[in-house]
């Protein structure tokens, strides 16, 4: 059992390709995936080979290769890749179609160097104004809004062959206080939360959505002492009353929100019990420390068998269902996948109707 414990575990890796210790972690731990970043990216070829080199340390089945690539302002891998704006900006254009249509572009990208999880969409409605830290990352402040443009993310990343991540529940566009630097205090009332907040996520899972992510935040109608991510009332939440049966996975367990409160081990071991199936960190120091905490809490019985059996199992099944089909990237094809010139017509057009609609509201 111990064995599997790295499947809880995203790590993030240093550099443009593996370094020794990495290779070793990621093999001898059996990690479960690896979130990719801009440090990691310089042109799609080398991304293909440093994701078909991550491949060939896996065990059974393929690692999760995560990447946040939104659009607009997070977008991990910019230079030769088709250019997205803002999910803001392409919401004003009323057009779920064109929606899907942006989405199976990037997949169909995303999935030709050898990614298969894209962390989007941002499902959060953004009702404070001054909320930066999200801002036109959302689809904007009418839930109607969200939850179309949404499920069309979705639904394109997903029929395109990448895996969806539907974040950061249970909701983070009423927040002021950016979760990387501190934690944010939600004070809505469970009702609103309810009728405004939950809505996309809930459409989410009714769109079969793979992941959704868990926010580091308090709500106080939820849990007045634990963030989200670590509170097992906000995933009953998710669980229970939204009915959501596949993987929970938390933000990265290296945002301050976390380590300014709780302890590396400790925190992970919190998620995990709390119901999250998968904690996720940015540099492979913290994933580390995050599973030293894991193997200390199933050595003392603190994390019971049942729990990571139940927790486990959801990956596993995942990985049947969506990775087992797994072949190597083919490197000399990439070029014809990836910043193709029929993509760029299309977001020149969408571009030119961006700019009429701006003309017409200006």
């Amino acid at each position: 059992m111990s064995s599997e414990l790295g499947q809880l575990v995203f790590t993030g890796i240093s550099g443009t390709s593996l370094t020794d210790e990495e290779t070793t972690f990621i093999e001898k731990e059996n990690i479960g995936g690896v979130i990719l970043f801009s440090q990691n990216f310089e042109s799609p070829a080398q991304l293909a080979e440093l994701v078909n080199s991550i491949q060939t340390l896996r065990k059974e089945y393929p690692l999760f290769i995560a990447v946040d690539q939104e659009g607009g302002r997070v977008r991990r891998f910019k230079e030769y890749f088709t250019q997205i704006p803002s999910m803001y900006e392409l919401a004003s254009l009323d057009s779920p179609k064109i929606m899907f249509h942006v989405a199976k572009i990037m997949a169909e990208e995303l999935r030709a160097c050898g990614v298969n999880l894209n962390l989007a969409p941002v499902c959060d409605v953004w009702t404070n104004p001054k909320n930066k830290v999200i801002g036109d990352r959302s689809f904007g402040n009418n839930v109607l809004d969200v939850e179309k443009n949404c499920s069309a993310i979705i639904r394109g990343l997903q029929t395109n062959g990448v895996l969806s991540c539907a974040k950061h529940f249970p909701g983070h566009g009423s927040t002021t206080k950016d979760s990387h630097f501190d934690l944010p205090i939600v004070k809505t009332p469970l009702d609103i939360l309810e009728k405004v907040d939950f809505s996309p996520f809930n459409k989410a899972v009714k769109s079969r959505v793979e992941f959704v992510m868990m926010a580091h935040l308090i709500v106080d109608a939820i849990d007045e002492e634990l963030p989200c991510s670590l509170s097992p009332k906000a995933h009953s939440i998710l669980r229970d009353q939204l009915r959501f049966n596949k993987l929970i996975i938390s933000d990265d367990m290296e945002m301050h929100a976390i380590t300014k409160h709780f302890g590396a081990g400790d925190a992970a071991v919190k998620a995990i019990i709390a119901g999250t199936n998968i904690v996720e960190y940015k540099t492979m120091e913290g994933a580390k420390a995050g599973l030293e905490g894991l193997k200390e809490a199933h050595k003392t019985k603190k994390l019971k068998n049942e729990v990571l059996n139940e927790r486990l199992a959801r990956i596993l099944d995942s990985k049947k269902q969506n990775l087992s089909e797994y072949s190597p990237v083919y490197i000399p094809e990439i070029t014809n996948k990836v910043g193709i010139s029929a993509n760029k017509t299309f977001m020149d057009d969408v571009l030119a109707k961006l700019a009429e609609t701006d003309g017409q509201t200006a």
